[in-house]
């Protein structure tokens, strides 16, 4: 068994496009219209036939207090792995994005949380070198 497809609630499926692929560096995988909105896929470039993030839209109506909930508490939506968490900081922010937690070191982890402006919070997260 293996994870196939995870899924992100973004207020506007487009916008979230743009940030996801444009800012983020993510390929879009699918796109496959479904009347007022699509089935809308990114992968990762470095593995393009992986997990596949599928930008769902946010209207069902337990998503917006759900989202509007985790924001409010500081608790990212989910988590994407990177090698350098402070290039990553420093690449991003110097693109607009909007941080919500500056990297930080937590033993065997460094991590740090952006806004992906379709209402979620994002946490990047890299493994340290093992603590002596």
């Amino acid at each position: 068994m293996r994870i196939n497809l995870a899924s992100i609630h973004v207020d506007d499926q487009q916008k979230a496009l743009r940030f996801y692929t444009e800012v983020l560096g993510f390929r879009k995988k699918t796109d496959i219209p479904m009347g007022e909105h699509s089935w809308l896929t990114v992968v990762s470039p470095e593995e393009p036939e992986g997990v596949e993030l599928v930008l769902e839209p946010s209207d069902h109506p337990a998503v917006r207090p759900y989202k509007e909930a985790l924001v409010a508490d500081g608790i990212p939506f989910t988590s994407f792995a990177v090698a350098d968490v402070q290039a990553e900081f420093d690449r991003l922010t110097k693109l607009g994005v909007t941080f919500t937690q500056e990297p930080a070191s937590m033993g065997l982890v460094t991590t740090a949380v952006l806004d992906d402006t379709c209402g979620n919070l994002i946490q990047l997260a890299a493994m340290n070198d093992a603590v002596a």
